[in-house]
């Protein structure tokens, strides 16, 4: 806490406006002198118990005039420091700016706001050109273009249009759709990211403080900063104890930077906001592109380059086929007559020829090429962010999402994550004795005034108070606004008086060290130094050698009645209290606050162990609150207790590693912690293999939250230096959350799979049954553009379709997955093989067959088979739901976009195969024929039930083929 200067205040509202422009102009000229002060700041990473800092502003004009050298002493000096500044600003130090709707205006209107130039997103053209590059496409466009001019060359512009016509409409609906969907995705990016920048901070508006978005910050606020915070702007420093800052994201330099009021005083470089600070014109420069590839992408990307590599082996295979038999004439037209009849063919149709079969094979390859896995990873984490904002969290690296899915072991704070984080005074002992009933009467008024100094002068809370008849608001953090709110209404204390009457000589602040903070005070009218320490009950008691009793009297806390106040702490302990104690030289006082567990944390933490992830809890209080808070979430559990599941942080550090090693699985409690013992615990739980996910909220939480796999910070009681360490943040502080994103993690997994087994599927069938067919019978019996509409339903439709499932309670019935377990697991290749090869039976039968069966022409056989291949996916897309389970239906109905994209997918087949004939090369069916379609492909569905009766070994499939080659 700190006092502030007085500064005289900037004068009447009633001022003209010449003497208001004077103002605004001695402003410019103020800052303008002081461009100079350029220099960075971002984030506070040490000691201020609590700072104030007061922002200015740079007018435009200013910006061309750089006359002085960087952060010039001697022109700030020169300039009148910080008063005339402020007084230039309209600002008064005490209560800042007076912040009405009219003055925010004019000084927005005068200085700019509060933001930097961003570079445009990347428009839907942007994603359009991507598309386009890809070689396989460029190569069917090649195709197409020799297609067309040879077939009009041919037959006229009026027929021969429609086989090369027919690939570039095909191919730009391919293109098309997938630039619709990166554009999209891109788009929901640029939303969160926008959303983890509304970084919240606290300033002081008319003598009240509140908080704001750091995008609200106008130049002259009166900022307050505490521990972890990011500086919103450039500024100079008002007043504030111990505050060190780290440039380095600016600067490079390491070291943390000193900031007073003599030799220091610049926060980032002059006073500005927005564009004009050395931060935003950084920023400006550079571009946010999010080409962040996950671990899970990284393994789709070596599946699809190994799939697609067996994809170009096929084509390449079905190209030197199809070009043999051409040439040794052993093709035929549709008419039945040979396609080359040596120096009897016209080159044209020589070169249609090439063309068209050089088409079909790249088109093969273009199918084999599972380029929709990628797709539907980034489909997948874009949808689940989405959805995860709305579950209280808020992902800022994409592979978080999918980590937590494999998630074994989530390390907790107890303060505001297991418990609610609103504290209330609930009881209050001096020395040895409880004081009940008006508790200002109860004590000596000497001892009353060394308490009012106590809280009033070693706090970071503040109290605002709009008139005599309104109610006080507090704020700061729950313990600090518990007992200044406790001590204001039941102590009658004035925190104004108490900040008049005393001067604030140094301020020792809170860590979790030493777990205490402290003020050395002087009352101005006497030369009396007063040292008032606050915090950990037991921490303070050791401290103490004498006591006062409620009468005043001075005693001595010798030994035994050492103990007897310690056995007191530990009955408020074991009742889940936090216990504070004050101290003033020989004065001890102690209170107790009172943080119930949440209502929900005990069902969410059953739910972990459900699902087979343990849960640590791991906090600096007292080992026996720390016990009854366990108890009551039920991490611990009495009836199965060994006392081995509680350890101490000196006792965890003091272990040798093997011991450590040994002992870390039986804990489940880690009581009076520092951030290295959470630090250890991490580093020693990944030693043993294990995926940990951790919960922080303070500065020196930031270690531990960058090492473990997955980092949650706390969105209401976070830093801004832990939230940027972070992976995900929490946004309502709550355990319950942390479930909700373990769950989502599952998800994103699951989908994942879901999707490769439907792809894998169509591609080993697409594969064997056109190599087949042009080995045997010399053609293939899908063209190339309905081998393009079937990877549109395949790549784009497919993923949309499998990717967005909402993550169900089965999800928490299985253990977690294991980095090491295969992507592509024994059950996902007993599915896709049996419905493979089903496909493959069915389309190779109609191939060879199909003619006699249905008596029908080549053509129509040949819509047939492509018919039935288009539905089979389409009813496969309901096999892949679940992999395991025998009931596909279960939950359909609350997927409408899974229901959506299977319509609109089965009314665009429809329109190929009834009315696009030309384009799709296709003959209309009857509705025998398409009940037969639907019967094939429907039979589908049974066989999946019968195959996933079919038990699996544990052991991965490829590990039998290693074991072999070994």
């Amino acid at each position: 806490m700190s006092s502030k200067p007085r500064l005289r205040g900037p004068g009447s509202s009633r001022e003209s406006g010449e003497v208001v422009l004077e103002r605004w102009r001695s402003a410019f000229i103020a800052i303008y002198c002081t461009r100079a002060l350029r220099s960075v700041v971002r984030e506070i990473v040490c000691r201020p118990a609590e700072t104030v800092i007061n922002l200015k502003g740079i007018d435009k004009m200013s910006r061309s005039i750089q006359a002085l050298p960087e952060k010039n002493l001697d022109a700030f000096h020169a300039l009148g420091e910080v008063d005339r500044i402020a007084a230039a600003l309209m600002t008064n130090p005490e209560t800042g700016i007076r912040g009405d709707d009219e003055d925010l205006k004019r000084r927005r209107e005068a200085f700019g706001i509060n933001n930097y130039h961003r570079r445009p997103p990347k428009s839907f053209f942007y994603f359009v050109v991507g598309s386009l590059k890809d070689p396989t496409i460029l190569i069917l466009l090649v195709c197409a273009s020799l297609s067309l001019a040879f077939g009009i060359k041919e037959e006229g512009p009026r027929e021969g249009w429609y086989d090369g016509g027919s690939i570039f409409i095909a191919v730009f609906m391919v293109v098309i759709v997938s630039a619709v969907t990166n554009f999209r995705q891109s788009r929901q990016f640029n939303e969160l990211s926008k959303v983890s920048n509304n970084i919240q901070i606290d300033v002081v508006r008319n003598g009240r403080r509140q908080r704001i978005s750091i995008f609200d910050i106008v130049v002259g606020d009166v900022v307050c900063l505490k521990i972890g915070d990011q500086i919103p702007a450039d500024g100079i420093f008002l007043d504030g104890h111990s505050l060190q800052v780290d440039e380095s994201s600016m600067t490079g330099e390491s070291d943390h930077v000193e900031i007073n009021k003599d030799v220091h005083p610049f926060l980032v470089s002059v006073t500005s906001v927005g564009m004009n600070t050395s931060w935003g014109e950084m920023m400006s420069s550079i571009s946010h592109d999010n080409n962040e590839q996950t671990p899970l992408q990284v393994r789709l990307n070596k599946l699809t380059s190994a799939i697609g590599k067996v994809g170009s082996v096929v084509a390449l295979s079905v190209l030197l086929v199809l070009l043999v038999r051409y040439f040794t004439g052993n093709t035929v037209d549709e008419n039945g007559n040979r396609q080359y009849n040596g120096k009897k063919t016209k080159f044209d149709d020589i070169m249609n020829g090439i063309v068209h079969i050089i088409s079909v094979a790249v088109t093969i390859i273009v199918v084999a090429i599972p380029e929709g896995l990628p797709l539907a990873v980034t489909l997948t984490l874009a949808y689940s962010m989405k959805r995860m904002m709305a579950d209280q969290a808020m992902v800022r690296r994409l592979s978080a999402c999918e980590t937590m899915g494999s998630a074994t072991i989530i390390c907790t704070d107890k303060t505001g994550t297991l418990t609610m984080n609103q504290m209330k005074v609930t009881d209050f002992k001096l020395g040895k004795e409880a004081i009940l009933g008006n508790i200002a009467s109860a004590i000596h008024p000497n001892i009353l005034e060394l308490f009012h100094q106590g809280v009033a002068l070693n706090t970071t809370a503040s109290v605002y108070k709009a008139d005599s008849a309104s109610e006080p608001e507090f704020s700061g953090s729950p313990t600090e606004k518990a007992i200044l709110s406790w001590a204001v209404q039941e102590l009658n204390l004035d925190m104004t008086k108490m900040k008049q009457s005393y001067d604030i000589l140094h301020v020792e602040t809170f860590n979790s060290q030493k777990k205490r903070s402290g003020a050395l005070v002087k009352k101005k009218s006497e030369e009396t130094i007063h040292v008032h320490w606050k915090g950990a009950a037991e921490i303070i008691l050791r401290m103490c050698s004498r006591y006062y009793d409620k009468s005043g009297v001075v005693k001595t806390l010798n030994k035994p009645e050492q103990e007897g106040v310690m056995h007191q702490i530990e009955g408020m302990a074991s009742q889940a209290l936090r216990c504070i104690a004050f101290a003033h030289s020989p004065v001890e006082v102690a209170h107790q606050n009172l943080d119930p567990c949440r209502p929900s944390v005990k069902e969410a933490i059953d739910l972990c162990r459900k699902a087979g992830v343990q849960i640590k809890m791991i906090t600096g209080d007292n080992i026996l609150t720390a016990r009854a808070i366990a108890l009551e979430c039920g991490i611990l559990d009495p009836s199965k207790s060994t006392g081995k599941e509680m350890v101490e942080g000196v006792e965890f550090r003091s272990y040798s590693e093997e011991e450590r090693m040994t002992k870390i699985d039986n804990i489940k409690v880690m009581a009076r912690s520092s951030p290295s013992d959470k630090l250890l615990m991490i580093q020693s739980l990944k030693k043993k293999g294990e995926v940990v996910a951790v919960t922080g909220d303070g500065t020196n939480d930031a270690p531990a939250l960058k090492e473990a796999n997955v980092g949650l910070a706390m969105g209401i009681q976070g830093t801004e230096v832990a939230k940027e360490s972070s992976d995900i943040v929490i946004l309502d502080d709550n355990f319950k959350s942390v479930v909700s994103i373990l769950k989502w993690g599952r998800c994103v997994y699951n989908n994942i799979q879901k999707f490769i087994q439907f792809q894998l599927t169509v591609n080993v069938a697409a594969l064997v049954i056109n190599f087949v067919a042009a080995c045997s019978a010399g053609e293939v019996p899908l063209t190339a553009v309905q081998l393009l509409w079937v990877n549109l339903i395949m790549d784009t439709l497919g993923a949309l379709a499998l990717a967005t499932d909402r993550p169900t309670d089965e999800l928490m019935d299985r253990p977690p997955i294991g980095w090491k377990e295969p992507l592509v697991t024994n059950v996902m290749w007993r599915n896709l093989i049996f419905q493979a090869l089903y496909q493959i039976i069915v389309l190779l039968t109609l191939q060879f067959k199909g003619r006699s069966i249905f008596k029908v022409r080549e053509l129509l056989k040949n819509t047939i088979i492509f018919n039935t291949f288009v539905l089979c996916q389409v009813f496969n897309e309901f096999n892949a739901r679940k992999l395991e389970r025998k009931n596909v239906f279960q939950g359909i109905l609350k997927n409408r976009l899974f229901l959506s994209i299977v319509a609109a997918t089965i009314i665009l087949q429809v329109l190929m195969v009834e009315l696009l004939r030309k384009f799709a090369d296709t003959e209309r069916l009857n509705w025998m024929q398409w009940g037969i379609c639907i019967i094939l492909a429907s039979l589908s569905w049974p066989l999946a039930w019968v195959v996933k009766c079919i038990p699996v070994p544990k052991t991965p499939f490829l590990n039998y083929l290693k074991w072999k080659r070994s």
